[in-house]
């Protein structure tokens, strides 16, 4: 290596990658969407070096362009919780549930479809002293987990096999775990006739799961589900009829009274 690129390498050995991260420091502190303008002002960049910087960004979904200009996207939420705060229903969820005389005792979680997995978003903590629950920006495979199957249950059959049919045998996390598609489908059919998904010790030994679809308040908003983890010693029928009952309730009151959809009871 040459003295000058050495001295280049000292001073910043990967610009691209130092404007990148400034560009995404840039969004999650906006109060909205930013224009390729704004961020090049903002930055004291060149508008052609931070197109091709966004378009990059663009390309590994860690941003996504809007009718506005530019804010964070999926990717960013394995980095943090910026992402979950642009959803209008992640920044609802946490009331919904304070007021829920049921949920607000319970660890409840919001998640999304990503790929074959369900990604953790967002987590009301609830009051109990022993809690149970999946790290934000972790990741289940939707087959397997309560969340997963609830992101699944608005899909048919046909889009269900078309996504997951590479994925079998799906992963062994327990000796409950679903392994093929026609269990999964056995299983997302009895949900869609209950109205609720459970994950019965699928994802975690001794670990009861209970989710609801919630559609996305707009159509650019993706699918999300709301579901609650629950010791299998205190998950009895009633109280898993209880949290559903919740569930439900809370997913309608997060759901566009425009949308002509609600979750059924």
């Amino acid at each position: 290596m040459s003295e000058a690129s050495a001295d280049r390498q000292g001073r910043d050995p990967a610009p691209a990658v130092t404007r990148s991260l400034a560009i995404l420091g840039l969004l999650a502190e906006a109060p909205g969407p930013l224009t390729l303008t704004e961020i090049a002002t903002a930055l004291g960049l060149a508008k052609s070096s931070t197109a091709n910087l966004c378009l990059a960004l663009e390309a590994a979904q860690m941003v996504q362009r809007v009718p506005l200009g530019y804010q964070l996207g999926r990717r960013t939420v394995e980095l943090g919780g910026a992402f979950a705060a642009q959803f209008n229903q992640v920044r609802e969820f946490y009331g919904v549930c304070a007021a829920s005389p049921v949920l607000v005792h319970e660890v409840v979680q919001v998640v999304m479809l990503d790929d074959r997995d369900a990604l953790y978003l967002a987590r009301h903590e609830g009051s109990r002293s022993v809690r149970f629950g999946t790290p934000l920006g972790s990741r289940l495979p939707a087959a397997l987990s309560a969340t997963g199957n609830a992101l699944l249950m608005p899909m048919d059959d046909e889009e269900i096999t078309a996504l997951l049919a590479d994925a079998v045998p799906f992963p062994h996390l327990t000796d409950h775990s679903v392994r093929d598609l026609p269990g999964l489908l056995a299983k997302l059919a009895a949900a869609r006739e209950r109205g609720w998904a459970l994950d019965d010790e699928e994802s975690f030994p001794g670990v009861v799961g209970v989710a609801v679809p919630l559609e996305g308040w707009s159509p650019s908003d993706p699918q999300l589900a709301l579901g609650v983890a629950l010791p299998v010693a205190e998950a009895t029928p009633e109280r898993v009829d209880r949290v559903a009952a919740a569930l439900a309730d809370a997913a309608a009151a997060l759901t566009n009274p425009l949308s002509g959809r609600t979750t059924k009871r």
